[in-house]
């Protein structure tokens, strides 16, 4: 849409192809809200003409519920193209137009999270099937629009035996894998790319590890790289506790949950004392094993006591910032500076015009590294 970065936008019925120049000259605004361990959006503005064809070709089911229709957006940055979203369209809305001969055509969608909601298939049986193999059947379904499953074995080996239980779902395969993932601590997202038409369905830890990315740089003169950044620190947080029963004695043990594990490593130096505690229901009736991975991912999300927002522009960052990956900050004061995990990330792309604002999150105040990736 502008110089060093080009829009590809595809739509069509399961196998979604380019549109027309007509529909990308239509296109006015492109949204989309990426957020870590959860399901993404998107929304797509068109200005159109009232005697536009597209009016037709968007609006297909006539007011009533929408077909699958797919949804790629790809940005090219220097040649290198990324893929924001691969999903599909839930809803569709027509307001009038700065004129009276034109009209706004707003389109929003999920990822394609989406299609795994769609169909009930309560009371399917998986006997003998621990967590991930169940996991890994439901999404077979899916194979045909490009999802490839990446699940992380849960290390608590839970093998119903037959002749006691046999396990059956609840509800859409959406809500049943992310019940499973709860159950042990884990998170389910579909993360689109790495080529278009490809998504990865992840199911496993939250991983608070990896490669940073390029630092976000204010008050740094000409390196600044940011529009803005704010921080805030909530010095108050409970320490999250689980109950363990024991099976000889009945006797109910009481156990504080760390917030530190190998793949959610401190990444403030100082972390905010714990004034209070809070019990997480429910975990006596589980095992001992299950309560501790519940625990841990909780602790995990109930560490987070410093909170930063801002926003930038992508050419001058030079990268697209990537929601569920590590960030480098430099520039906003000893307290703040250092590494963050990058919680949620918006793109808002207009013609001539690609921004992204963006929320992160830690820990505790300090750097634990003395430098970050420029």
């Amino acid at each position: 849409m502008f110089k060093g970065i080009n829009l590809t936008l595809m739509i069509g019925p399961a196998v979604p192809v380019p549109v027309p120049k007509e529909v990308l000259d239509a296109l006015t605004v492109v949204e989309v809200t990426a957020n870590a361990g959860q399901s993404s959006g998107f929304q797509l503005t068109f200005n159109l003409s009232n005697h536009s064809s597209l009016h037709t070709i968007f609006l297909l089911s006539g007011g009533s519920s929408i077909p699958l229709i797919r949804v790629i957006i790809i940005v090219t940055i220097n040649g290198t193209p990324e893929v924001l979203m691969d999903g599909v369209m839930t809803n569709h809305e027509v307001t009038p137009g700065p004129d009276q001969g034109h009209s706004s055509l707003t389109v929003t969608g999920e990822d394609l999270s989406r299609v795994m909601d769609y169909i009930d298939f309560s009371g399917t049986p998986f006997p003998a099937m621990p967590p991930e193999a169940r996991v890994a059947l439901m999404l077979v379904k899916y194979a045909g629009f490009g999802i490839a499953p990446m699940i992380v074995p849960s290390v608590m080996i839970d093998v119903p035996v037959p002749t006691e239980h046999i396990p059956v779902q609840q509800g859409t395969d959406l809500c049943y894998i992310r019940q499973l993932a709860q159950d042990v601590g884990y998170v389910f997202y579909v993360e689109p790319g790495p080529k278009p038409g490809m998504s990865i369905a992840y199911w496993g830890p939250e991983i608070k590890v990896g490669r940073p990315q390029s630092a976000l740089s204010i008050n740094v003169d000409a390196h600044t790289n940011v529009e803005a950044l704010n921080f805030n620190f909530n010095p108050s947080r409970k320490l999250p506790i689980i109950n363990i029963q024991d099976q000889a004695t009945k006797a109910v043990i009481t156990i504080p949950v760390p917030d530190i594990t190998p793949l959610n490593p401190p990444l403030g130096l100082l972390p905010p004392i714990p004034k209070e505690t809070e019990p997480i229901e429910g975990t006596a009736k589980l095992s001992p094993v299950r309560a501790a991975l519940i625990g841990l991912a909780k602790a995990a999300r109930m560490a987070d006591a410093v909170s930063g927002s801002g926003s930038l522009d992508v050419l001058r960052y030079g990268h697209i910032l990537k929601a569920g990956k590590l960030v480098g900050v430099r520039g906003a004061g000893p307290a703040f500076d250092g590494l963050y995990y990058v919680k949620k990330v918006t793109h808002s792309i207009k013609r001539g015009e690609y921004k992204q604002s963006f929320n992160l999150t830690r820990n505790g105040l300090i750097s634990t590294v003395q430098r970050v990736p420029v």
